[in-house]
């Protein structure tokens, strides 16, 4: 899959975006400052659909959670799903090519549209009569080399012919990872901001958790009427993505916010300085019923990935919700 979001995407949005992505597939590869790749056979098996759905649920994702359209090419290789993501007209959509589509899609498409396949090469080519990708792949590999060189003749003519052994190589995940909530009307109702502060706490250890990530610290960001902010970060105890530890600190924060009478527009709460949960030693825990809650926070997390992010949560975030 080859995702593409709009051109000059602050930094803060591109990283929202992988997160998302980090979400569907563990094998994410960041291309900035607007492209990713991400492998899906894997993914596949764990969602129980198809590329082309797996495809569609992001672009909803992108533009329900963050408000970005996104193109989405998926292929059997990079060069098509890249090449199918610059198909797609407009700002947003998905194109997905099976493996036995290759040939009969590629080919008949110009020779500037194959990815790898620039501005100038494209002119070279197109000079000794060379329009469309099927020529392209039809001619000696030999002489396309002499028309653009060795090792850019050689890539060339695999592309054209649908090769291309690249795999999607997983670069590090962001540092951070941001939820947030947007208050539809003011609030100043303390209880309500403590269970949208909770149902933030839920998704965030569910996304490090999903990611195989742990926080050694959190920040919260608050956004009152009339445009004035309050931010705050503390580290954890310990480095964690379970829930209990993130909504201890989570309330202690919002606690030093000292509230009040102020009306609130919007929370963010940001899990920083992550790493990798298998680089952290879980201390042996004593404590039975912490033990009992990070089971039951298993089995959330299972009931979630098969029957969706609202199947199960804390009762007040439920309440809140209602």
């Amino acid at each position: 899959m080859h995702v593409r979001c709009p051109d000059r995407l602050p930094e803060d949005r591109y990283r929202e975006v992988l997160e998302l992505l980090a979400d569907l597939s563990p094998v994410v590869q960041a291309l900035p400052p607007a492209a990713a790749l991400v492998e899906l056979k894997g993914a596949l098996r764990f969602h129980g659909t198809d590329a082309r759905r797996l495809g569609e649920v992001l672009r909803v994702r992108t533009l329900t959670r963050l408000g970005i359209d996104v193109r989405v090419g998926i292929g059997p290789t990079v060069t098509v799903a890249a090449t199918a993501c610059a198909q797609i007209a407009g700002t947003g959509g998905v194109l997905a090519i099976d493996a036995g589509q290759v040939t009969d899609w590629l080919h008949p498409l110009p020779v500037e549209a194959l990815h790898g396949i620039g501005p100038r090469q494209a002119a070279v080519l197109r000079d000794y009569g060379v329009h469309s990708v099927g020529l392209l792949a039809a001619i000696p590999p030999a002489t396309v080399q002499r028309l653009l060189g060795g090792r850019a003749g050689r890539l060339a003519t695999d592309r054209a012919r649908g090769i291309d052994p690249r795999p999607v190589t997983p670069k590090a995940l962001p540092a951070s990872a941001t939820v947030r909530h947007a208050f539809a009307r003011h609030t100043l109702d303390g209880t309500t901001v403590r269970a949208t502060l909770l149902d933030l706490v839920v998704q965030l250890g569910r996304l490090l958790r999903s990611r195989g990530q742990v926080a050694r610290g959190l920040t919260l960001a608050l956004r009152f009427a009339g445009g004035t902010s309050w931010e705050k970060t503390r580290r954890l105890p310990e480095p964690s993505a379970h829930d209990e530890d993130l909504r201890t600190l989570a309330y202690r924060l919002i606690d030093a916010a000292g509230l009040q009478r102020g009306r609130l527009t919007g929370l963010a709460l940001t899990g920083h300085d992550l790493v990798g949960a298998d680089q952290i030693a879980e201390q042996i825990s004593l404590d039975q019923a912490r033990e009992d809650r990070l089971s039951a926070e298993a089995v959330s997390d299972r009931i979630r990935a098969k029957f969706g992010p609202t199947a199960i949560g804390p009762a007040a975030t439920l309440l809140n919700t209602a």
